[in-house]
């Protein structure tokens, strides 16, 4: 921002080997860089904090969309006050957010702690009282009177029954408390764990959660592909509607792609633009999953801008790739990752003929 800044308050600068001024050759460049710059980090405050970087993204987003117009310094130094607050907003919201996650894992294991504490001071209890009616079992060898026996005995045994009876309810009730607090921890957890699989803004499985199904995917023995799929020119959609529409693109584009896969597909963002498949069957099968899925999903969409319906043409480029025997996960992404830029390239060589 500083040196964007710079160009713009310099009046003069040294002409470059293309014989334009230095300072507009490389203005538009940093411009495009530092816009990037933003988009990526909201993307990334998303996957750092799920549940969090939703606000930071669509703010910074909002910054990025102003850079689009006409520069000044002033804009220029709105923005980077803009970025700069919600970066700290986030930051400290993010730092809160995880000290109440770990804080909740303080509670858990002190209150296992606290229980453990209290069943100790229990049998303690019961043993001294049990001791205590031992001691007086002993004394009743040295009784001669049959009636002083048998009452000494009577409550003896009277005795010992309270206190294992109180050692049963009291250990009860201590297990009972136990397992209702770990029921109460273990579904806020769960909780926990369900957002952070889960794209916040397609509802799709997240990037890291859509790894962790094909790792396991790759020690079982069934077949089964990948597919990496791109939305054609959505950077031209962000730029022409804002990145709101474009997050609205998404969303139903995500939808589709849930209405068209099977049960047993895993859905899930893979980032920005791009959508992953996991199809637990081979090649021939996902094949015509794959087509079936392209004349599904892409074609005309409509979204709501500004309450205005506004139509629009969606196409998405898509590589798929069965995998091969001892073949890790990112040699196995790499292959679909290929294909579909191979499969994009195509697209753009057809339009371009049709064009012509």
């Amino acid at each position: 921002m500083i040196s964007i800044k710079r160009y713009l308050e310099q009046t003069q600068s040294e002409p470059g080997e293309d014989g334009e001024p230095v300072t507009q050759s490389l203005l538009p460049v940093a411009v495009a860089a530092y816009r990037s710059s933003l988009v990526e980090m909201g993307n990334c405050g998303q996957d750092a904090c799920p549940a969090l970087g939703r606000e930071l993204k669509q703010g910074l987003g909002k910054l990025e969309e102003k850079l689009t117009a006409k520069l000044t310094c002033e804009s220029v130094k709105e923005t980077e006050t803009g970025v700069r607050e919600h970066l700290q907003g986030w930051g400290r919201l993010t730092a809160m957010h995880y000290r109440k996650q770990t804080g909740e894992i303080k509670e858990i294991l002190l209150m296992m702690a606290c229980t453990a504490e209290s069943v100790g001071e229990r049998d303690q209890r019961c043993a001294t009282q049990i001791t205590d009616v031992t001691t007086r079992l002993n004394s009743i060898a040295n009784l001669e009177d049959l009636t002083a026996i048998r009452e000494s005995i009577k409550q003896s045994a009277s005795d010992l029954k309270t206190s294992i009876d109180r050692m049963t309810a009291e250990g009860k009730a201590a297990i009972d408390q136990l397992k209702k607090e770990v029921t109460t921890y273990q579904t806020r957890l769960e909780e926990a764990e369900e957002i952070a699989s889960r794209d916040a803004l397609t509802g799709l499985q997240s990037r890291l959660s859509a790894e962790s199904q094909i790792e396991k995917s790759l020690h079982a023995a069934a077949p089964f592909c990948v597919a990496i799929l791109d939305i054609n020119e959505f950077k031209v959609v962000n730029d022409k509607h804002g990145h709101l529409f474009g997050d609205e693109v998404l969303k139903q584009f995500a939808t589709e792609l849930r209405s068209v896969c099977r049960s047993t597909d895993t859905i899930g963002r893979w980032g920005g633009d791009e959508f992953i498949l996991l199809l637990h069957c081979g090649l021939a099968e996902a094949t015509a999953q794959i087509e079936r899925l392209r004349k599904w999903v892409c074609g005309n969409y409509t979204i709501q801008e500004n309450s205005v319906p506004t139509k629009l043409q969606v196409g998405a480029s898509i590589g798929l790739a069965e995998r091969l025997a001892d073949e890790t996960m990112k040699e196995l992404i790499a292959r679909a990752d290929a294909e579909m830029y191979r499969d994009k390239a195509a697209a753009r060589t057809n339009k371009n003929q049709r064009v012509g």
